[in-house]
């Protein structure tokens, strides 16, 4: 690795631990940069254009800032919104990534992703950007959430949206006015209003 590249390059591994080539074009380098750091083990490939760094000293969601890297426009949500809220037990291998209806389906890579297509305000709304890694990441509010758990329960099972709910409200994760907002722009009002009434 020449001295000018590998000067450009190492502040961008001690930042970020996951990249993208666009990143390598922002600092004036061309793809084959990255042929050096990848025979090393400096690096190495998710997916087409995606690479992470070894050596990283990640968190427990690290595979949500890769799924965010490789899917910019998606948004965590359903069992792994679920898992990163600290309300359910399970532990899915893929991560469950919201994306609009018109979007093309995202390359296989790592991690597996388990895409769901949300559309209108459904898309649009009940995010919030977290830091993870040194990447931002979309993920569902605890609200939304639930919300979104109640309109797949078919994919999720329908018990597994009851306890989300019931958790998520005696941990005081949502206010009901919240969870009802929610449950309008996911058109679910009807389906959790008599589980919302059992916790009363």
């Amino acid at each position: 690795m020449s001295t000018i590249i590998d000067s450009k390059l190492r502040p961008l591994f001690r930042k970020k631990s996951v990249i993208r080539t666009r990143d390598l074009a922002r600092l004036g380098l061309p793809r084959t940069a990255l042929e050096v750091p990848l025979a090393d083990g400096v690096v190495s490939r998710l997916s087409h254009g995606v690479y992470a760094v070894t050596g990283y000293d990640v968190s427990e969601h690290h595979s949500f800032a890769q799924a965010a890297v490789r899917v910019p426009h998606g948004v965590v949500c359903l069992l792994s919104a679920l898992v990163f809220h600290e309300l359910t037990t399970q532990s899915p291998h893929e991560v469950w990534l919201a994306i609009d209806r018109k979007a093309r389906q995202p390359a296989k890579g790592i991690p597996p992703l388990h895409v769901v297509r949300f559309g209108g305000e459904a898309r649009k709304t009940g995010f919030v950007v977290h830091q993870i890694d040194g990447v931002p990441v979309k993920i569902t509010t605890p609200a939304k959430t639930v919300a979104d758990c109640f309109k797949y329960r078919s994919k999720i099972g329908t018990q597994i949206a009851i306890e989300a709910m019931r958790d998520g409200w005696m941990r005081k994760k949502f206010s009901m006015d919240e969870l009802w907002a929610m449950a309008r722009v996911c058109r679910v009002h009807n389906v959790i209003k008599p589980y919302v009434e059992s916790l009363a």
